[in-house]
């Protein structure tokens, strides 16, 4: 019987880890990846600062950075494009890509500089599913390409 009951307990401890890593694992969950980079630029996860490289995974919630001299050109999975100039940052707020689910989500903010975007799949399919924002207002996308700079204040 105490066997039993502790056979219980350790199934029980290993159920929780195995679900614990799945949750961890989705909200880990690769968006996209670094196709092009010069110069300056980086990539803000957290308190982490990322030299940003050719392949270099992107996640959600991620800070794009460039420099002065920097440039930074982004795959998202849907095969959405984004591409930095300099001095410009981006967060990839939030990105869901699961057609077959009918779930379709993307939400981009360019905070500083000028990015060129180019919607990918999620545009095509659901173009009220994505969101481009900036500090000035709110960009809809139509299943579009548009370049889109902020002024210096």
């Amino acid at each position: 019987m105490l066997r039993m009951f502790f056979l219980g307990v350790i199934f029980a401890i290993m159920a929780f880890f195995l679900v614990s890593s799945v949750s961890s694992q989705a909200a880990d969950e690769v968006v996209g990846y670094v196709k092009t980079t010069k110069g300056e630029a980086s990539i803000s996860r957290g308190k982490n600062i990322l030299p940003a490289r050719i392949n270099e995974k992107i996640f959600r919630n991620d800070l794009l950075r460039t420099g002065a001299n920097g440039s930074l050109g982004a795959v998202l999975r849907d095969d959405t494009l984004i591409a930095l100039g300099p001095n410009s940052e981006v967060n990839i707020r939030e990105f869901e890509f699961s057609p077959g689910e009918e779930k379709l989500s993307l939400f981009v903010r360019l905070i500083k500089g000028c990015a060129l975007f180019s919607s990918g799949i999620i545009g095509k399919l659901s173009p009220q599913s994505v969101k481009f924002s900036t500090p000035v207002g709110d960009i809809g996308i139509r299943g579009t390409q548009f370049i889109v700079s902020l002024a210096e204040k």
